[in-house]
């Protein structure tokens, strides 16, 4: 047991699938000599060889389309972009190759997408976008969002060993986030002995009787901050952090509204086509008659993320919006 960074928990989970499973191997831009932009893979070419590890040209299309047909003949490629962004490169290739295989011909498609994603230090529009509500249409991909070092090792794997096509969403904010800093709920022991995390399955970060407020990712940092105010003013939060998006645990979300009646939707991606939107109109078609107050819901705003670092604060969601979001149910 032991506690480790997220970045460490991504690269343990690669590590000990490809030493399971020798049909796993890793495809991506400068992740063999380099060990990738965020160094999850460093010191793996040199162990599994150049076989396994392969760094590809600039061609998203096409080592994407190479990955997928690899998928195709039983192979398991974990496929790494340098920044989420980037995946738009090869947004054909995901979507109606590797998602629509299921249908067209009932086949597997066990292939991984890596996507570091979210703002960091004020990267631009080009290297900070959340791409999650890009494939949530999608029929065949599945969408993982871990927060914790603990989600993100198991559920890397389980998506690994999942013969369908998985988004797997990394917060580059969180990668080298010091431990100890954060909330205690947020930073479980690592099992020493190999474990998974199954997708669709919410997980309750703290009771509460008052609000219900749902949210994953990054922005699971502010939901706790936002909690732990609005306990001093004698408001009870339920956070919930959804960890798998698609699937997501619908029922989750209906058990929380209909506990407190009062429901607040976060997220860091923009709120304009968000999932929060999807998550909203589930509990307005399923439990109306729970709900004392309107759906609230925060994210970033309806433009691209600015390269100012006091723009890019006005853009994204921040604690002290979630607060007003909180008390504003609150009050009803």
């Amino acid at each position: 047991m032991g506690q480790i960074t997220y970045r460490q928990a991504i690269s343990e989970a690669l590590w000990e699938e490809m030493e399971r499973d020798k049909e796993v191997f890793l495809y991506g831009e400068d992740i063999g000599l380099g060990g990738g932009a965020f160094y999850i893979t460093k010191g793996f070419q040199e162990h599994f060889g150049r076989d396994r590890v392969v760094d590809v040209p600039l061609s998203e299309a096409g080592w994407t389309g190479a990955a997928i047909g690899a998928a195709l003949t039983g192979m398991r490629p974990v496929i790494e972009f340098q920044f989420a962004d980037f995946v738009t490169e090869s947004f054909k290739m995901i979507v109606d190759l590797a998602a629509g295989n299921h249908f067209r011909q009932m086949g597997p498609v066990p292939l991984v997408i890596r996507l570091p994603g979210a703002a960091l230090v004020s990267a631009g529009p080009f290297h900070s976008q959340n791409p999650e509500p890009w494939f949530f249409g999608t029929p065949g991909l599945k969408i993982i969002a871990p927060t914790t070092a603990y989600d993100a090792k198991g559920m890397l794997k389980t998506a690994i060993r999942d013969n369908n096509p998985v988004i797997y969403l990394e917060y580059k904010k969180l990668y080298n986030y010091p431990v100890n800093e954060l909330p205690d709920i947020l930073r479980p022991d690592i099992p020493s002995d190999d474990y998974t995390v199954p997708f669709g399955e919410a997980r309750t970060l703290r009771e509460g009787e008052d609000v219900s407020l749902v949210t994953f990712g990054t922005t699971v940092l502010q939901a706790l901050e936002a909690a732990d105010i609005l306990e001093e003013e004698g408001v009870s939060t339920e956070v919930i952090d959804m960890r798998s998006i698609l699937p997501y645990d619908k029922e989750a979300i209906l058990r929380t509204v209909e506990k407190t009646g009062k429901l607040l939707i976060l997220h860091e991606a923009r709120k304009h086509g968000g999932i929060s939107g999807e998550f909203a109109a589930v509990v307005a078609e399923e439990a109306f008659e729970h709900l004392d107050a309107p759906i609230q819901r925060v994210g970033a705003t309806n433009t691209p993320i600015p390269l100012s670092p006091p723009l890019e604060n006005a853009y994204l969601p921040s604690t002290q919006k979630v607060v007003d979001a909180l008390r504003e149910l609150a009050a009803y």
